[in-house]
């Protein structure tokens, strides 16, 4: 039996764990936190539970591409999805008026030539382009050797902005087609097409929340790893990746444990691989490449706690812009800041009637809080307690014009920098959705899930894309290295049956 190390305990690192334990393999995961997860993370204070990452899934209708996955993962009877707003799972504010987003492409038709009349043709023409690419990926349809390779490749090397404007003639329509620019962190010219058709599409199919929250689904992965005889070990921060002259060894940690391992697949940011490895089997130009790379811009936070009934529970995802559109809202000032955020509520039961807890969520740049950065958590000091107030008062005051009352409608409430998200997601630099993919660097911000270390595999979102069914699909990928990829998916319909 061969073993497998793997660093990090976000959906990558648990989701190879689950497939290559049920594969044979024997697995161990190390996660430098207490507690595991990633960005799947949760928080309590005051007995309510906060989500930090993933918010809500799509396309986990029966028999769409997230359920399946979650079946083959042993996920679908551990955890208790709720279904958003079929008639709205999304609202965008935009230029002072209100946009109902439905799930289902003849709904989405519909809704948007109502808003649009004279746009018809050109809604059908996006709706078909989204279609194409996103069932031209084989990975993201689950159809094994059925893929368009040059759909995908031609759709990745052009922006969003550049089809939008190519394909609607409508200027509203073009910003009301990328409301949810959060959701990946889409930038002007910088993001490609292919990763809003894949967002687009996964949750247009479907779209809900995890009742009691997202770290349900990596318990319950861990406790899958464990049925077939793996292990997540906490607390393990791996500080150096061990290699001899032709591979990988093992992993040392920081409290002088080491492990030996036959493969170790990263799960982190690959930044902080290559500070790990201290081997010529890592080429310079490789390393330098890694360490360069772009990211997403990163968020703050505030975590709300309502008082008992005062707030109805929001089935579906607010999205705010203030005097502007979408676009742009990560370039800003202190004085027009926050230029759009998102709003959602907690899943705490299923067709809850009154919200417990929910999020503002807006953009914020790393270099607002770097000056903090070498302080330790929880002791960052009165400026920075400062800094986080007065921003806090600024997102809840923006709230206040949309949502009116809900400031009086808090009890408590509690926020994060990119600085929390980077100290307990891991994230580089605090970064929403990880490594930026930019069509004007091409190639040079992919990052692959092999290295010249021939038993060092990545996994991950940096490997393909972020989200649930990115990192998932991209946890096939990195698997499909050391299982045919056929195998894999022939498990994958096995487990449907």
């Amino acid at each position: 039996m061969k073993s497998v190390l793997i660093i990090g305990s976000g959906l990558g690192g648990l989701s190879c764990g689950v497939i290559l334990a049920k594969n044979g393999y024997d697995v161990t995961v190390l996660e430098q936190n207490a507690v595991i997860g990633g960005c799947l993370q949760c928080f309590s204070r005051r007995g309510v539970k906060f989500e930090t990452g993933m918010h809500f899934i799509g396309s986990a209708d029966e028999g769409q591409t997230l359920s399946r996955i979650f079946r083959y993962l042993e996920l679908t009877d551990k955890i208790t999805l709720s279904r958003l707003d079929t008639d709205a799972y999304n609202v965008y504010s935009i230029r002072g008026k209100r946009y109902r987003i439905p799930n289902g492409r003849e709904a989405f038709i519909k809704r948007m030539t109502e808003y649009f009349p004279d746009s018809h043709d050109d809604i059908l023409n996006y709706v078909n382009l989204v279609d194409k690419i996103a069932s031209a990926s084989s990975l993201h349809s689950l159809r094994y050797a059925e893929s368009d390779i040059t759909v995908g490749v031609e759709y990745s090397m052009v922006s969003v902005d550049k089809v939008i404007e190519d394909t609607i003639k409508n200027p509203l329509l073009r910003e009301v087609l990328v409301g949810h620019l959060p959701l990946y962190a889409g930038e002007r010219g910088r993001t490609p097409f292919a990763l809003h058709a894949f967002i687009t599409d996964f949750y247009n199919q479907s779209a809900f929340r995890i009742v009691g929250g997202s770290d349900k689904i990596c318990n319950a992965l861990s406790q899958t790893i464990a049925r077939y005889g793996g292990r997540v070990l906490s607390g393990k921060k791996a500080v150096k990746i061990m290699c001899d002259n032709e591979k990988a060894t093992g992993v040392t940690t920081a409290d002088g444990s080491l492990y030996s391992a036959d493969i170790v697949i990263s799960d982190i940011h690959p930044a902080r691989v290559m500070e790990m490895i201290d081997s010529p089997l890592i080429r310079p130009a490789f390393r330098k490449r890694m360490m360069a790379l772009p990211n997403t811009t990163s968020g703050f936070a505030i975590y709300l706690h309502f008082k008992d009934h005062t707030v109805p529970y929001m089935n579906s995802n607010f999205y705010g812009y203030r005097d502007n559109g979408p676009w742009d809202s990560e370039i800003y000032n202190s004085n027009n800041w926050p230029k759009g955020y998102l709003y959602m509520h907690m899943c705490t039961q299923d067709k809850a009637k009154w919200a417990q807890c929910g999020v503002l969520l807006s953009y914020m740049n790393y270099d607002e809080v770097k000056q903090w950065e070498h302080l330790p958590v929880g002791h960052r000091g009165s400026d920075y307690e400062a800094f986080k107030q007065s921003h806090a008062q600024q997102l809840l005051d923006v709230a206040e014009r949309d949502f009116p009352g809900i400031k009086a409608s808090i009890a408590h409430y509690y926020t994060s920098t990119p600085l929390t998200y980077r100290d307990y997601t891991g994230t580089e630099g605090g970064s929403m959705y990880g490594v930026l993919k930019d069509v004007r660097l091409g190639a040079a911000c992919r990052v692959p899930q092999r290295t010249r270390i021939p038993n060092l595999l990545l996994t991950g979102q940096n490997i393909n894309s972020h989200g649930v069914l990115g990192v998932l699909v991209g946890t096939v990928v990195t698997c499909s290295e050391l299982i045919p990829a056929e195998t894999i998916y022939q498990q994958i319909i096995k487990a449907q049956k």
